[in-house]
């Protein structure tokens, strides 16, 4: 008995390739994602910057601060146009009212040896501001640009619509020149002499209970004095006043 081998047939066509695994590969999102292989020892790189936003936070401080400052300046201008308003302050008068010297003497190192006596009526025309007069004040007696002498001013409070009139002695001994004391007797033959009075004055203003911080108050008096002597010394030499202006202004 004969047994016939059975062989399989062949398949007329070889099996099918997949499709182009690159192209798939490049398409697989999985693919995509990996990340790259970084070293271990290696630090990440920093995220990108935005300059625009740094800009924009930059504009946004300098927009508040502007705010700010607008809004501070605001209150203030508020505050002073209320107190404006309701007290209506006005300016102190201040006028230099007598000056007699009662030494006026030179020795041969041309140092001089000047002792003034001066009034001075201050006036407060204020109805609801006070004035406190404080310590550590400072009043001149100039000629041209050269000191005199000098006091102070005395520590007192002035109240409303108030006058009061003060004594001031001012004294030195400043050190001249020849051409100064050849320029102050050619004013001394011609019967008058410029003196300048200056003044720095620490000075609280109140208004109505509220007292403010501390300011200099700054007085200058520009004297032209003529000279009437019964003497030829110094000591007999009276003053009287020909023009006389004062100029107040505080400074903060």
């Amino acid at each position: 008995m004969e047994y016939q081998k059975v062989y399989p047939e062949a398949s007329s066509s070889a099996p099918v390739a997949p499709e182009n695994l690159a192209s798939k590969s490049t398409k697989d999102p999985q693919i995509d994602t990996l990340p790259l292989y970084t070293s271990p020892d290696s630090e990440p790189l920093p995220p990108p910057t935005n300059p625009r936003r740094k800009r924009s936070r930059w504009c946004k401080c300098l927009c508040w601060t502007l705010i700010s400052i607008i809004i501070f300046i605001v209150v203030i201008a508020a505050t002073v146009g209320i107190l404006y308003l309701v007290f209506r302050p006005k300016i102190p008068h201040y006028s230099v009212d007598y000056l007699s010297v009662n030494t006026l003497s030179l020795d041969n190192n041309l140092t001089a040896n000047a002792s003034f006596d001066i009034t001075v009526t201050a006036r407060n025309p204020n109805k609801r501001i006070g004035i406190y007069y404080l310590d550590g004040s400072d009043i001149t007696a100039w000629y041209n640009t050269t000191q005199l002498c000098n006091g102070t001013f005395p520590v007192f409070y002035q109240g409303h619509r108030n006058t009061t009139v003060v004594h001031l002695l001012l004294s030195g001994q400043p050190q001249l020149t020849n051409e100064l004391v050849s320029d102050i007797q050619s004013q001394l033959e011609s019967g008058s002499i410029p003196i300048i009075v200056k003044g720095r004055v620490p000075v609280k203003v109140k208004f109505g209970a509220l007292k403010l911080f501390k300011m200099t108050g700054k007085v200058n008096c520009k004297l032209m004095l003529d000279i009437s002597s019964s003497s030829g010394s110094s000591s007999n030499t009276q003053f009287k006043f020909r023009s006389s202006s004062c100029s107040f202004k505080l400074k903060l």
